[in-house]
C-alpha cells in the first residue's frame, strides 16, 4: 500500500479541509497500536482512526463502533488530558515525511495551548507522538536508552524527526536536478531508490506515465500536483491496494480519504472475522481433541473388559472342577461345556482351588462394573463430539460480527472459552430471513438461535436439517397454507448451504414442527423428530 509521502500529502490536504474547526468529544484507544478520535465538525461526528500497527496504519475514518476497554491506557489518559475539547487547527506534512502533523488548539478554564500530535506513517517504525512547543509530552511506543541510542522519544525531550535517508527531496528541484540527469536503467527502481517519499508502486506508475521531456520537470510537477484519481485495486475479491491515482483498472473514489477509509475498513473488518472465527475455532478444536482423547480411553477400558464373559466360564468351570484342582498348580485344561471346547484356565499356585474360582469371579464382577459405568460416560463423550461438531459448522458458517458475537457467548456458556470483558453488551443477532414463493423462511445463525426458532414456530410450520451433516435449522412459516415443493426445496438448499457438506449437495429431512421434540438436558441445537420425509438439499447461488 503506497502510505509513503506522495500520498500523505494529499491525505494531509483533504484531511484538513474536513476537520478544521472540529472539536475532539472523545478519545478511546482500543488496542496496543491505535487511537481513535471522536471529532464534531459541525455537520456529523467522525471517528478518525490513527493506527501505528505495521499493516494498517495510518490516518482514516471508520464508521464501526468499538468498545473501550475497561481501563483506559496511560497514553489515553494523556491525550484525554490534553486533548478533549481542543479544536483542530491544521492538518499538514512535515516537510516531504511520511509524518502527517495535527496541530490543535486546547483551551481549559486556566489555559490556551497549542498542541501537536505527530503520526509517523512508518510500517513497524510507526507512532503517535504528543508534543507542545516542540517537546514531547508522551508517545504511544516510547524508546529508552538500552533499545534506540540515535532518536529518543521520551516525555520532556525535544521531538525531533527521523534522520533523513540517502535520498533527495523532491521539493528541492536542483538537487532532484542533479539527482536525476544520471538516471539510467529501470526508471521506476531509480526514482525509488534516488528520490525520497516514493514507495515501490508509486514510483512505478511515475515511470509509466513518464512520456519523455525534462525528467526533473516531470517529476516535480507530478509529485506535487494536486490532481488526484483515487482507487481501490481489488482482485478475486481481495483487497490489493489504494491509490492516490489510477493507472486503469480498480474501483473509484471521489476522494483518496474515502478510497483509504474504505480500503481500511474493509480490511480490518475481514482481519476481525477472521480473527474471531479462528479464536473459536481453535476453542472448539481444543475442546474436540480433549473429548476425542477421553473418548480413545474409554474404548480402551472397553476394550479391556472385552473378555468379562470369559471370565464368568472360567470361574464356573474351576467351581465344576475343584477335585481336579490342586493347590500349587499354574494351570489346567477343562471342557467348555458351553461350545465343546478345551478352556486352559492359568491359576495362582499360592490359592486354594476355592480361591482362584472366587477370583476369576471378583475379576468378573469388576469389569463388569466398568462396562456397565463406561456406557453412559461413552454416549456422553459421544453426544459432547457431537454438539462441538454442530459448533464447528455454525463457525464455519457465520458472515457477520454479530454471528461470532453470538457464537462466542454459546461457546463461553459450554465452559470453552473466557468471554472479554466490554462496557458495550452486546445484542443477539436476528435469523437470517428469506422471502420465497410467497413463503417467509428463517434459518437460526447458531445452535442457541435453532432451538430459539422451534420454540418460536407453530406446529404445523415445517422444519428442515440436514440428515447426515450438521446444518442450520430451516423454519418455513405455513400460517395454515400448503407449502409447494420448489419452496420445500429452496429451504433445503439452504440448509445445505450453511452445513459442513462443504457446498454439496446433501440431504435434508422435512417435517413438521410439532413433530420436532428437545430432550430435557439436551445441548443447544439438539433435537428428536419423526414423521420426516427427505429432499435433495442443493446450496442456491450467491
Amino acid at each position: 500500500m503506497p502510505q509513503d509521502a506522495f500520498t500523505l500529502r494529499h491525505i494531509a490536504r483533504e484531511l484538513d479541509g474536513v476537520l478544521a474547526g472540529g472539536r475532539i468529544n472523545k478519545i478511546i484507544q482500543p488496542s496496543r497500536d491505535e487511537v481513535s478520535l471522536i471529532i464534531y465538525t459541525k455537520r456529523r461526528n467522525l471517528k478518525l482512526v490513527l493506527n501505528t500497527n505495521a499493516q494498517d496504519c495510518g490516518a482514516y475514518f471508520e464508521d464501526s463502533e468499538e468498545a473501550a476497554p475497561l481501563v483506559a491506557p496511560n497514553f489515553c489518559m494523556l491525550l484525554r488530558k490534553h486533548l478533549l475539547g481542543a479544536t483542530f487547527k491544521h492538518v499538514s506534512l512535515l516537510g516531504f515525511e511520511r509524518i502527517l502533523v495535527f496541530t490543535l488548539d486546547a483551551t481549559t478554564d486556566f489555559s490556551t495551548a497549542e498542541k501537536t500530535l505527530y503520526l509517523e506513517v512508518m510500517g513497524k517504525y510507526s507512532n503517535l507522538i504528543l508534543a507542545e512547543g516542540g517537546v514531547i509530552l508522551g508517545a504511544l511506543k516510547q524508546t529508552t536508552v538500552d533499545n534506540n541510542a540515535r532518536r529518543m522519544i521520551f516525555p520532556n525531550l525535544p521531538y525531533l524527526p527521523p534522520a533523513p535517508q540517502d535520498k533527495v527531496n523532491p521539493s528541492d528541484f536542483a538537487a532532484l536536478r542533479e539527482v536525476l540527469e544520471k538516471a539510467d536503467g529501470d526508471l521506476a527502481n531509480f526514482l525509488f531508490t534516488r528520490v525520497a517519499g516514493l514507495a515501490p508502486s508509486t514510483a512505478q506508475m511515475l515511470a509509466e506515465n513518464y512520456g519523455g521531456g525534462d525528467l526533473a520537470e516531470y517529476v516535480h510537477g507530478a509529485v506535487f500536483s494536486d490532481m488526484v484519481c483515487p482507487c481501490v485495486v481489488e482482485e478475486d475479491g481481495r483487497l490489493l491496494d489504494f491509490c492516490a491515482r489510477s493507472t486503469g483498472g480498480g474501483r473509484k473514489f471521489s476522494t483518496l480519504l474515502e478510497a483509504e477509509t474504505y480500503y481500511y475498513t474493509t480490511k480490518r473488518a475481514r482481519k476481525r472475522l477472521e480473527d474471531a472465527r479462528r479464536r473459536l475455532q481453535h476453542a472448539v478444536s481444543a475442546a474436540v481433541k480433549k473429548h476425542e482423547k477421553r473418548l480413545a480411553q474409554t474404548l480402551e477400558k472397553k476394550r479391556a473388559c472385552e473378555n468379562v464373559e470369559e471370565l464368568r466360564v472360567k470361574g464356573e468351570l474351576l467351581t465344576a472342577n475343584l477335585y481336579a484342582v490342586s493347590r500349587g498348580m499354574q494351570g489346567i485344561e477343562l471342557d467348555n461345556w458351553y461350545d465343546g471346547t478345551r478352556v486352559k484356565v492359568a491359576l495362582n499356585p499360592r490359592l486354594t482351588p476355592a480361591e482362584n474360582a472366587q477370583s476369576y469371579f471378583r475379576r468378573y464382577r469388576k469389569a463388569k462394573r466398568t462396562l456397565e459405568m463406561l456406557a453412559p460416560y461413552e454416549e456422553e463423550t459421544r453426544r459432547e463430539l457431537d454438539y462441538l461438531a454442530a459448533l464447528s459448522t455454525a463457525i464455519g458458517c457465520a458472515e457477520t460480527e454479530e454471528d461470532f458475537a453470538s457464537l462466542e457467548e454459546e461457546i463461553a456458556a459450554a465452559g470453552l472459552l473466557r468471554v472479554r470483558e466490554t462496557r458495550k453488551k452486546r445484542d443477539l443477532p436476528s435469523p437470517r430471513v428469506y422471502e420465497y414463493g410467497g413463503f417467509t423462511l428463517f434459518a437460526g445463525r447458531n445452535n442457541l438461535q435453532n432451538d430459539r426458532l422451534v420454540r418460536a414456530a407453530s406446529p404445523d410450520d415445517l422444519w428442515l436439517h440436514t440428515r447426515v451433516h450438521h446444518s442450520t435449522h430451516v423454519i418455513i412459516r405455513t400460517e395454515g397454507r400448503s407449502v409447494p415443493e420448489d419452496v420445500k426445496l429452496f429451504a433445503a438448499g439452504i440448509c445445505a448451504k450453511f452445513s459442513d457438506a462443504n457446498g454439496d449437495s446433501a440431504p435434508v429431512d422435512c417435517t413438521r414442527v410439532k413433530y420436532v421434540k428437545k430432550p430435557r438436558g439436551a445441548k443447544a441445537g439438539f433435537v428428536t423428530y419423526t414423521e420426516a420425509t427427505t429432499l435433495l438439499g442443493v446450496p442456491p447461488r450467491d
